[in-house]
């Protein structure tokens, strides 16, 4: 009687970890899918909307840094391409995207002293 005991645990025991093991698997694939949404997503989605929102506040007059590492003038702002002048040469004027600006300094309205 103990050997059809053994054997009824045995063939039960397959079939109802099984069914946990898939649910356990599920559980960790999500796990791991929040792991990277707070990690990696997440963070980027927030840099990139401040990097819009620097970019909105673009104005004429303002000093910008690109990412080639130039400081820059803003002389004119169109759609996605900014025209910047760069040193005190007045004919070293480029256009450039929108994208390629890493820092903005707002132009000061007033000279201090």
């Amino acid at each position: 009687m103990n050997t059809a005991l053994t054997i009824l645990t045995a063939s039960e025991s397959p079939g109802s970890s099984g069914g946990s093991a898939i649910v356990m698997m599920i559980a960790y694939v999500v796990v791991i899918g929040l792991f990277l949404y707070f990690l990696m997503i997440r963070p980027q989605k927030k840099q990139q909307e401040q990097m819009n929102n620097l970019l909105s506040t673009l104005e004429t007059g303002d000093s910008v840094l690109t990412s080639a590492g130039f400081y820059g003038v803003v002389i004119d702002i169109n759609d996605d391409v900014v025209i910047v002048e760069f040193g005190n040469n007045k004919n070293c004027r480029i256009p450039m995207q929108k994208s390629a600006i890493v820092d903005i300094e707002k132009a000061e309205d007033g000279i201090e002293k």
